[in-house]
């Protein structure tokens, strides 16, 4: 009788430590692995940094050839402002 009375405490022993330390530190490790998860690796920085420059690149271009293309006795388009074309900054 005395084996079970120490086997049903130590049990509960354990189940206690697991509710209370374990489960908890379990939960927030994986919380901070996700948070530092989300931020970019210096590739992904590199390369979002050349598509930048290559996008304004294009959109200089393609400006270029609207101003060179239209001719001169069209009524003037309204050019879209920075807010309306969907830049970042």
């Amino acid at each position: 009788m005395a084996t079970e009375a120490v086997f049903g405490m130590s049990l509960g022993l354990v189940a206690i430590i697991s509710i209370f330390v374990v489960l908890p530190w379990m939960i927030l490790h994986y919380i901070s692995k996700n948070r530092s998860s989300r931020n970019l690796t210096e590739d992904d920085e590199r390369m979002l940094e050349d598509l930048w420059r290559s996008a304004r690149t294009m959109e200089r271009r393609i400006e270029t050839l609207e101003r060179l293309l239209e001719p001169d006795t069209a009524p003037a388009r309204p050019r879209p402002t920075q807010s309306t074309r969907g830049d970042i900054n």
